[in-house]
């Protein structure tokens, strides 16, 4: 503290509204080159220097500058610009700063041929980060007042890298508490989703097979058609676990062919409304004899996404698939008339894993079917979106390049994520 009155005590008046300044930047600023930017316009009027470079050894190579500005006579020279990497490693190695005079050509005929280093460690506790060095181009040397001043400012920006390592640690940190509850959450909604099936097939099973007890047909049927329906939804999440897996991965194979987008629509509804046998589908199509090219499994499995979240979400609700054209693709929206999404949860409804959060509801998921649809789509070279209003409903919409050519033929590729 003593040492810190004295250095406040070496400096004049406007010197000392400099630092002042440059402290205020220091302590609202986290972006080191917007803060250094300003710190350059506080200094220069107080403490004239013609280049300032910042070197950190953090770096992948700590010869070069992780930030560096021209102000003065060196803002007009190029490939001779001086930035000072050696005076930067000595004072690096060192801990001291560093003064130094140095002469690459005729002085006489060229002011920037003389060259005026001051190279300052940045110290944070016992830990050096880098350095800062200043350079004038044709002198005057450094006087030891205007050293001092070189020195608040190398503190003040080791105190703002301590600052942005401290912040990015909180990221860090955060990110990673982050990750471990989406991985617990996972854990938790994955082990519900595989266990709730597994608890049906396994209680229907062992009361068929009861000795003590002779079930009549038709029970035995119903206690059969569960059992199958639940197989099936085991088999559903494991697919969708898979995908999502293989999706990340970049591995999950998508096969070309030549659609006919109403006759795929049309089987979809009819198989989706044949497994929900109180959900209305109205197919609307505007357009016909539409051709795409897809993959009709994968296609299916986001419609049918689509439709099961429907089911889901708005169950009294009748479902529109309506077929229209938007320049060079087609626009299929898939539409209903529940609840609505509030806004806030549509930016992250493609995510992996994410859920809205429903009152009093009973539904079953993992998260994972729009993100796969989300990954699906683009794979097809289109884009889908949603739209929600608050008690008027949902609508997705998903956009395909039309085929207009009349080759045959299939193709595959890789999806990548």
């Amino acid at each position: 503290m003593l040492e810190e009155n004295a250095k406040h005590a070496a400096l004049r008046p406007q010197e000392l509204e400099a630092v002042y300044a440059i402290s205020r930047v220091v302590a609202r600023m986290e972006d080191i080159n917007t803060a250094l930017d300003e710190i350059v316009q506080l200094a220069r009027p107080v403490f004239i220097f013609d280049n300032l470079a910042l070197y950190l050894q953090e770096n992948e190579d700590p010869r070069l500058p992780r930030y560096a500005r021209a102000i003065g006579r060196g803002r007009f020279l190029e490939a001779d610009m001086a930035w000072g990497e050696t005076i930067a490693l000595e004072a690096v190695e060192s801990g001291e700063k560093v003064i130094r005079k140095e002469s690459v050509g005729n002085v006489e005929e060229d002011r920037n041929a003389l060259r005026y280093y001051l190279g300052l460690p940045l110290t944070l506790g016992d830990r050096t980060m880098g350095a800062l060095i200043f350079v004038r181009f044709g002198g005057p040397p450094y006087m030891p007042d205007q050293i001092h001043l070189a020195e608040f400012i190398s503190d003040h920006v080791a105190q703002l890298l301590g600052h942005r390592e401290l912040v990015g640690k909180i990221a860090e940190l955060e990110a990673k508490r982050r990750l471990d509850d989406l991985q617990d959450d996972f854990i938790a909604t994955v082990s519900h989703e595989l266990l709730t099936p597994l608890g049906f097939i396994k209680g229907y099973a062992t009361t068929l097979l009861r000795q003590d007890t002779t079930w009549d047909e038709e029970t035995r049927r119903e206690f059969l058609t569960i059992i199958d329906e639940e197989a099936d939804r085991l088999r559903e999440l494991i697919d969708n676990l898979m995908d999502s897996s293989r999706l990340q991965a970049g591995t999950l194979r998508i096969n070309f062919q030549p659609l006919r987008l109403e006759t795929l629509l049309r089987d979809i509804a009819l198989r989706v409304g044949a497994r929900n046998e109180n959900m209305v589908i109205h197919l609307n199509l505007g357009v016909t004899g539409l051709q795409i090219q897809g993959d009709p499994t994968r296609l299916a499995q986001v419609f049918e996404n689509l439709l099961t979240n429907a089911a889901k979400y708005a169950p009294d609700s009748p479902v529109t698939i309506s077929v229209d054209t938007d320049g060079d693709r087609a626009r299929i929206a898939v539409k209903d008339q529940g609840p609505g999404i509030p806004a806030d949860h549509l930016p992250h409804l493609f995510k992996r894993f994410y859920r809205v959060p429903q009152k009093n509801s009973t539904s079953r998921g993992t998260g994972l079917g729009l993100y796969i649809c989300r990954q699906i789509i683009p794979a097809h070279n289109g884009e889908i979106t949603v739209d929600s209003t608050i008690g008027k409903g949902t609508t997705f919409y998903i956009y395909l390049p039309i085929d207009r050519s009349t080759k045959d033929g299939n193709t595959s590729q890789e999806v990548s994520s």
